[in-house]
């Protein structure tokens, strides 16, 4: 008997190392349309020009709404599969803004838990590197490790992608 897709999925991987793009292709296994929620904010010509790759990506059977950072509450409203793209740009949005980051993950992980379709949530893992030099990239850090391991409950499976090849370290339907 084969089991059914996970309601669930969390993403994490290092810089450019196919989340993103194996993140759009479970959302493409199901039923659209589908809704991208981009939680990067185009600052600059740089960040502009990895927005606009990312969009000519994707198909145009994709519904992309800008969400820097009211994140639970577009998951909330999504009445299908959603991929959230990233975690740790949406954390930086709202480090800079000093939202109360325990309340916003709190939010969070209650959206997953009543998101009405498949939710794939992308997240750069960032902790395994060398202790950042500053307060402030310290603070980031921790924050995204906290972040991810309280998603990390919270999904149903949880995928660490390198070299654009997808590893299960939490198979659907483990604890």
């Amino acid at each position: 008997m084969q089991q059914a897709a996970p309601r669930t999925t969390l993403v994490l991987g290092g810089a450019r190392s196919g989340k993103s793009a194996y993140a759009e292709r479970l959302i493409e296994a199901v039923p659209g349309p589908w809704l991208y929620f981009a939680t990067a904010q185009a600052w600059d010509d740089e960040m502009r020009a990895r927005i606009a790759l990312h969009r000519a990506r994707r198909s145009g059977d994709w519904i992309t709404r800008d969400v820097p950072t009211a994140l639970a509450a577009a998951i909330a409203e999504a009445p299908g599969p959603v991929l959230v793209d990233c975690l740790t740009l949406w954390l930086t949005n709202l480090l800079l803004s000093d939202a109360d980051l325990d309340a916003e993950t709190a939010a969070l992980r209650t959206a997953c838990r009543e998101a009405r379709g498949p939710l794939v949530l992308v997240s750069n893992e960032v902790g395994l590197g060398i202790v950042p030099d500053n307060a402030l990239a310290r603070r980031f850090r921790d924050a995204a490790g906290r972040l991810h391991q309280s998603l990390a409950a919270e999904c149903d499976r949880v995928v660490l992608t390198v070299a654009g090849l997808p590893l299960v370290i939490k198979p659907q339907g483990t604890p």
